[in-house]
């Protein structure tokens, strides 16, 4: 355990390659977008793939604002979302396995596994997944954007979009191709379908259980992990009859445990790990 952050200090944490800065805004001072990329800048600030800011919540409950390295903001992580649980725990925060964390994209319950002081993994139940259009939200007339074709450029491709408290675009392929992703990644996040843009994800099924991911993360770009992509991706498979309730998702930082239900409520679990305590000069 370690004593509460002090003025100006953050802490970095690491889920599966995914690395965020956690701050406390009761003693961290004004965050603006500016001085957001200006602290994720990884050749002139600390670097990090974003800041999560521990914010005001109601009684027994922690408020969790996520902020990109683009000086954006994001509705939920679940990375950050694992990541900020166990901060919660490691510096003293709470003392509680199991609580509560108030988020723009929905409120979501963390239970924390191990022993003593011990964190071995983070479990997060993500909320229910949505296809609902107007819930993305997502241009055109009301619909489940299921297995759509969306032109992009001179390409079409077959797509399912999924807001689990962010909005993502799907698309399953028959093999992932990193130059795809890089090329067409950016042009998906801010296609005119998405007016508030989307996560991208490229997935290939290996088999019923798992699935193979590439990631383009709206306000960071590419990225070697991230929850709630593992959780989209999860639930557009299911939805798409390509894989059971229970899966691995597999990413270039690592594998995450997920679980939809029949009524598409998705729980995730995995780790998270701390990195460096520092303090902003």
């Amino acid at each position: 355990m370690h004593p509460p952050l002090a003025a100006g200090e953050f802490a970095k944490y690491s889920a599966l390659g995914n690395d965020y800065l956690v701050i406390d805004s009761a003693t961290f001072g004004p965050l603006d977008p500016a001085r957001v990329r200006a602290i994720c800048d990884r050749h002139h600030g600390v670097g990090s793939d974003g800041i999560l800011l521990r914010a005001a919540a109601a009684p027994g409950r922690f408020g969790l604002r996520i902020h990109n390295p683009d000086g954006s903001e994001a509705e939920k992580s679940g990375n950050g979302l694992r990541i900020f649980a166990r901060f919660l725990f490691d510096f003293g925060y709470t003392q509680a396995r199991d609580f509560y964390i108030e988020t723009p994209g929905g409120l979501v319950q963390a239970w924390l596994h191990g022993n003593g002081c011990d964190v071995e993994s983070i479990e997060v139940a993500m909320g229910r997944a949505s296809f609902v259009s107007s819930a993305l939200p997502m241009g055109g007339p009301e619909r489940d954007v299921v297995a759509e074709t969306l032109t992009v450029g001179d390409e079409s491709l077959v797509i399912t979009a999924v807001n689990v408290g962010n909005p993502h675009c799907v698309c399953f392929v028959p093999k992932l191709d990193v130059a795809a992703l890089r090329r067409l990644g950016p042009l998906i996040e801010r296609h005119a379908s998405f007016p508030r843009r989307t996560n991208v994800q490229f997935v290939h099924v290996r088999d019923r259980g798992n699935l193979d991911i590439l990631i383009w993360e709206r306000g960071v770009g590419e990225t070697l992990a991230s929850g709630s992509s593992s959780c989209a991706t999860a639930a557009a498979a299911v939805k798409n009859g390509l894989v059971d309730g229970d899966l691995q998702v597999h990413m270039p930082g690592g594998v995450l445990a997920i679980t939809v239900a029949a009524d598409y409520a998705v729980t995730m679990r995995g780790t998270a790990n701390p990195v460096c305590r520092g303090v902003l000069l």
